[in-house]
């Protein structure tokens, strides 16, 4: 069902700054920057790219949007989050910690990207 999650960026420069700290800090690697210039990200057979709007409007960020990455652990997830701050990007929501869901108890950390993206580390303890 999941192939892959691409966000737009005015800056890929910083863009690249801020995400390779964040998937780094998630056991991730760095961008393979593809022929065209997009940033790509593999792990654990997932691939999330960053890149210019092929249109040539600028980029903007989903109203309502959530790009949910899972974390193995609760310190992974506050040093991704560390990342991302020390990066430019910008911690939201409340600070990193323990939240009820209808699911169970999960360990959440919100940021926006330079370019205004809403993401989500996750932390599920396992069952």
């Amino acid at each position: 069902m999941y192939s892959h999650l691409t966000v737009g960026s005015n800056d890929l420069t910083q863009s690249k700054k801020f995400y390779d700290a964040v998937f780094t800090a998630a056991g991730g690697n760095e961008a393979f920057v593809a022929p065209t210039g997009s940033l790509v990200y593999t792990h654990k057979d997932s691939v999330f790219v960053v890149c210019s709007p092929l249109d040539g409007e600028p980029a903007t960020h989903a109203n309502g949007g959530t790009i949910g990455l899972t974390m193995d652990s609760t310190e992974q997830t506050d040093a991704w989050h560390a990342a991302g701050v020390d990066n430019g990007g910008k911690s939201i929501e409340d600070p990193p910690g323990w939240r009820e869901s209808g699911v169970g108890p999960m360990y959440l950390a919100y940021l926006r990207d330079p370019d205004g993206n809403k993401l989500c580390a996750v932390y599920r303890e396992p069952a």
